[in-house]
């Protein structure tokens, strides 16, 4: 539960309407570099593939970035004999590049992108799109590491995808299966906000925007897919692996600066269900508890590996003092996050110093174990003064959850503003309109701190769309 709802910048998801006419719902974008052989059976296939198959309106839009031989002709020619197939030229090459200008053009309330040689099957297409149209998720991949997933392709390309997917795992703490599959969508609103903080224009800019939008607590979807390698792929895997590893390096650093102001991703309070207040449900003591006992059981460990390496060199007090304080303060950070769902760096510091005064009081109590077991014996050995520290820490531990609950982290739900937050994501109708514009609240400074990203642009993270309500029906429907 957010004990400090952001304002956001999102607005709530909605289902998208039914039968909305003259806007396509999807926009597929096929980015292609010198195509020419592959680029028609592939839109002639996906386009009559989604004429069978999709409720909805649809467009297929050509993203051709710098082909240097007859793709701008065929895609041209495809555009003029398909009414739903658009193409766009761009100078410069990257598939980055191609996608973030097509998508932040488009007009579709749902984005999609799919490589051309089409080695996902296509039925996946409707299943990922459809926890987007829905209002379920924010953004959908298509997996081929997850369990039901059927895949052939050879044994190179098969440890260098999973060996990737283990480094994000291990670098970034990434909980998506598969980072670069192309074939994946996004929701507009999402886009406008996400694809600024994307820097990077070439194949790592998947994974890019997954690991910032799963950091910002965006709902990515996946769908197991059938996928078939191609053996004709252009892909330098050599180039385009180092060029991932340099990605990751920065992408890491930015996290770890806080260079990033993802809370800009936010959604309105009460968009998440465990923001609700409910009638004889526990405002989340169990999942705090569990998350609680994790962080504690992890920070002890931590906090032990450094009274070890601290007492060669110093006393034990010293030494406690010293692995406690370190220790504190990465478990504030941690229960700030993972226990009590506060995110961003609103009142970070504050929490931080309330958090010294709660390390304070956990040094007295086990300070004070050291010297009344200093005082029972002159030289205990190592390990009773880690017994001694680990009783003392347990009853530290649960004064601690006591006065991060009721202290740090006090639960505002109930005295916090999210009238206030509501009302600046509540559907406003201007003049002669049916659908209502979310009004989106000004978004604050994120810091004075140079990055790569300060001096981007910022696109309008709000989308006009009709939302359905229970009670909505379509009245060309007879049921």
């Amino acid at each position: 539960m957010r004990t400090e709802p952001s304002p956001g910048n999102l607005p709530a998801r909605e289902h998208l309407p039914a039968g909305n006419a003259g806007t396509p719902v999807l926009d597929v974008v096929i980015p292609v570099y010198n195509e020419e052989k592959d680029l028609q059976p592939c839109v002639r296939r996906l386009h009559e593939h989604l004429a069978r198959t999709f409720p909805y309106a649809f467009r297929i839009t050509i993203a051709d970035n710098a082909s240097t031989d007859t793709t701008p002709l065929v895609a041209a020619r495809l555009e003029a004999e398909i009414p739903e197939v658009r193409s766009f030229r761009l100078e410069q090459k990257g598939r980055g590049r191609a996608l973030r200008t097509v998508w932040s053009a488009s007009d579709a309330p749902v984005l999609a992108y799919m490589d051309v040689d089409l080695s996902t099957d296509l039925n996946a297409l409707l299943p990922l799109v459809a926890p987007l149209i829905s209002g379920h998720s924010d953004l959908a991949i298509g997996s081929r590491l997850a369990r039901s997933s059927r895949v052939v392709r050879g044994a190179k390309r098969e440890f260098i995808s999973r060996t990737y997917n283990l480094i994000l795992r291990g670098s970034l703490q990434a909980r998506f299966s598969d980072a670069q599959c192309g074939f994946k969508a996004i929701r507009r609103e999402v886009a406008q906000v996400l694809l600024p903080l994307v820097e990077d224009t070439g194949w790592f800019f998947d994974t890019e925007m997954l690991v910032l939008a799963e950091r910002a607590g965006l709902r990515i979807h996946e769908v197991p897919v059938d996928w078939v390698d191609d053996p004709d792929s252009t892909v330098h895997i050599v180039k385009t692996a180092t060029d991932d590893l340099l990605g990751v390096w920065r992408v890491g650093r930015a996290l770890a600066t806080g260079s990033l102001p993802l809370d800009r991703l936010a959604r309105p309070f009460g968009d998440d269900p465990r923001d609700r207040d409910l009638t004889g449900v526990p405002t989340g003591l169990a999942r705090q508890l569990v998350g609680f006992c994790v962080v504690g059981g992890l920070s002890t460990l931590f906090y032990l590996l450094l009274y070890s390496g601290f007492r060669t060199f110093a006393g034990s007090q010293v030494a406690n003092a010293l692995a406690l304080l370190v220790s504190a303060v990465a478990n504030t950070a941690a229960n700030r996050r993972l226990t009590f769902g506060v995110r961003g760096r609103d009142r970070a510091v504050k929490h931080q110093a309330q958090g010294l005064v709660v390390f304070g009081i956990g040094l007295a109590l086990t300070s004070g174990s050291l010297a009344a077991l200093n005082a029972a014996t002159s030289e205990p050995a190592h390990s009773t003064e880690l017994a001694v520290l680990i009783a003392a820490n347990l009853a530290a531990t649960v004064l601690r959850f006591l006065l991060f609950r009721a202290w740090v982290f006090p639960d505002r739900h109930d005295h916090d503003a999210p009238s206030t937050v509501v009302a600046s994501h509540t559907p406003v109708v201007p003049a002669g309109s049916v659908s209502p514009v979310y009004a989106t609240a000004p978004r604050p400074p994120y810091g004075a701190t140079h990055s790569p990203y300060d001096n981007r642009t910022w696109g309008d993270a709000t989308v006009q769309l009709q939302p359905v309500r229970p009670n909505d029906h379509d009245p060309r429907n007879a049921r």
